[in-house]
């Protein structure tokens, strides 16, 4: 699968049997629920319905990034085979893991010399992120080289479009990223908040949206300004939910209708027990290629 080692993070929200065919290696994140630390180990063990119905229960869960020594243990083995390594991490605009990534690499290379530790920041989340690394599996396999592959990926990360709605604002409250007086009056008038994460990775609120099905037809209006090539987009699409798999079928259903190509070809993911622990249960996310981010 190539001469060179592709590598990311537990965050990227696709299941583990994707990285398992697509041959690329990750490297877990951490939450703590209710006090009890535990491994993003792609929901092995745990159910997104239980993590998520934990939430909805009133459970709290914190997460944590990736260590510089963790990240040392994690290479090492493949440094030691001989391989070279182009790993994406989570965007810098929402997790320090990219410092940490960089400065384990640069340890690596000191003891590698003759190996490579390629380290660039996605700028991405959740299925955006595992978008991005389906696309590099691609060109890995097609015989691209580490630094073309690298190059396509600096060149390329900001054309994947990240597009969600949150109907469920407790966990956001919970986590002081909205007020509990806004987290209620948004509750009352059944207003889901639109955002999407902009140039620098960031997650930014873009509109306030009444009721969850107009936001379901906002997601698929913001995707058909944005993406590659409008109606006629042949390119990879995911979305991923928490624990609303209905509301992430209707999306999908919406844009087959008014792209063909994509009718029955959009990947239906699970958000992560780290991504999930911030947006909380009922949030649905849309991932495409599309304008480069700007703002």
């Amino acid at each position: 699968m190539g001469s060179f080692v592709l590598s990311c993070e537990s965050t990227a929200d696709y299941p583990r049997s994707f990285f398992e065919a697509r041959g690329i290696e990750y490297i877990m994140f951490h939450y703590e629920l209710d006090g009890v630390v535990h491994e993003d180990d792609l929901y092995q063990s745990v159910t997104p319905e239980a993590f998520f119905g934990a939430l909805k229960a009133g459970s709290t869960s914190k997460t944590s990034q990736v260590s510089v020594g963790e990240y040392t243990e994690f290479w090492k083995p493949m440094l030691e085979a001989g391989k070279d390594v182009l790993h994406l991490t989570l965007s810098s605009g929402i997790s320090g893991t990219y410092n940490s990534a960089v400065i384990a690499a640069r340890d690596l290379e000191a003891q590698y010399p003759d190996r490579t530790v390629r380290v660039v920041d996605s700028l991405a989340a959740s299925a955006g992120y595992g978008l991005l690394m389906d696309y590099l599996a691609d060109m890995r396999d097609a015989g691209a080289t580490l630094d073309e592959a690298a190059t396509w990926a600096e060149e390329h990360k900001l054309n994947v479009n990240h597009w969600f709605f949150v109907s469920d604002l407790d966990c956001l409250k919970r986590g002081g990223r909205v007020s509990s007086t806004s987290a209620l009056i948004a509750t009352a008038l059944k207003i889901c908040p639109v955002m999407n994460v902009d140039y620098q990775g960031k997650l930014i609120p873009r509109e306030k949206i009444r009721t969850k099905k107009k936001a379901i037809v906002e997601l698929v209006k913001n995707m058909m300004a944005h993406v590659e090539n409008g109606a006629a987009y042949t390119g990879k699409c995911s979305i991923s939910h928490s624990a609303c798999r209905e509301d992430a079928e209707e999306v999908a259903r919406l844009i087959g209708e008014q792209i063909p190509a994509l009718k029955g070809n959009i990947a239906i993911n699970n958000i992560g027990t780290v991504i999930g622990s911030h947006t909380g249960p009922g949030t649905v996310a849309l991932f495409f290629m599309g304008d480069k981010r700007v703002d």
